[in-house]
């Protein structure tokens, strides 16, 4: 028996309200908050646990080697879809999961089955919010297997590399290295687009940890691309200030400053969210494949590149606000040389007559 489940995990630009989805959602499709089931719930914090929409089943229609997938979603607050894809097979022929694995490998020929669950999942959530647009080919992704006992998957590194080839000993020492276990019978080997769990019960928990740590690279992924684009904004409306007069100049500074104020405070919001996303306290295991996870997929790089574009536009904001304060007081100087001078003016006037 052997499991695969293939995640899309995409942005939406917004925030949502997840208890009011819950409560709008068709009961059918079981909407309910995601919890973790194998640990103390003191153990990992969640401070907005994530909403969970059962989909439905969808076919991939190869004949005759049709495949039917077990979809559902789950809605993070912080503007986050994950769509799951989940197969089943029962075979005792240890090489039918190679085989799957390998056909689906790069989650190739499923770009359909998403298009339909994103759709299907725009049309259940439009009763609960105005508009709703995702773009469709903006996403991260990520596979997961599980088997049930070791010996089910001899050589891990053709399945978890996505090819059938003769791996050099640097590249399966590469793949292999990320391999953690809680006791003798079970592992996990995280990669960077896959990983295999290796543990006789489900192991939905480790599965939520390895989706939580792609949801939060999406997220800096995201947010790295919109601060790309204020940059660029930023960069062009200073230009276009130097164009225009003193005063005009100094009157579209201030705009400049007011609207990458507000985005460094949104940012810095978002930010943190996303950083607490979980919290992993007690528990070491899950603690060290969280981390282990968030380390392949190298989101510490993407938190530094997000922080150095807010310091870029901080000190930009900082160099802007100075100009506008010097000119604010070059002026206040001249409206004091101007009363003094009608001061005088207005004295030797009164001398006079």
């Amino acid at each position: 028996m052997f499991f695969i489940y293939i995640y899309r995990i995409y942005e939406t630009g917004r925030e949502f309200n997840l208890d009011l989805l819950e409560r709008q959602l068709p009961h059918e499709h079981m909407p309910s908050r995601a919890r973790f089931s194998r640990v103390k719930t003191k153990s990992i914090q969640i401070e907005a646990p994530p909403l969970l929409v059962k989909l439905g089943s969808f076919t991939l229609d190869e004949k005759p080697d049709a495949v039917i997938f077990t979809a559902q979603a789950k809605i993070f607050d912080i503007g986050a879809i994950s769509i799951c894809l989940s197969y089943e097979q029962r075979s005792s022929d240890n090489n039918d999961l190679e085989e799957i694995g390998l056909r689906f490998s790069g989650q190739r020929g499923l770009d359909g089955i998403y298009d339909q669950t994103l759709k299907y999942l725009q049309k259940l959530l439009e009763p609960g919010l105005d508009s709703l647009e995702i773009d469709p080919h903006f996403y991260e992704d990520y596979t997961i297997y599980r088997i049930t006992h070791p010996d089910q998957l001899p050589d891990p590194v053709p399945l978890l590399m996505g090819e059938r080839i003769d791996f050099s000993e640097q590249m399966r020492e590469q793949v292999l290295k990320n391999r953690l276990s809680y006791s003798q019978g079970d592992f996990a080997i995280i990669t960077w687009d896959t990983a295999l769990i290796c543990e006789l019960e489900d192991p939905s928990d480790l599965r939520d940890l390895i989706e939580f740590a792609n949801v939060q690279l999406l997220e800096l992924r995201y947010y790295d691309n919109v601060l790309n684009k204020q940059m660029d904004k930023m960069y062009d409306d200073i230009e276009l200030a130097e164009t225009k007069s003193r005063y005009r100049k100094m009157r579209h500074y201030r705009q400049i400053i007011g609207t990458r104020m507000q985005l460094i405070a949104d940012i810095t919001e978002v930010r943190e969210k996303i950083e607490n996303l979980i919290k992993i306290t007690e528990d070491i295991y899950y603690a060290r494949v969280y981390q282990t996870t968030l380390k392949v997929l190298r989101s510490d790089q993407w938190t530094a590149s997000l922080n150095r574009k807010l310091e870029v536009i901080q000190q930009n904001y900082t160099l802007l606000s100075s100009e506008v304060n010097i000119q604010h007081s070059y002026y206040l100087e001249w409206i004091i040389i101007v009363l003094i001078a009608l001061e005088f003016g207005f004295a030797i006037l009164n001398t006079i007559f």
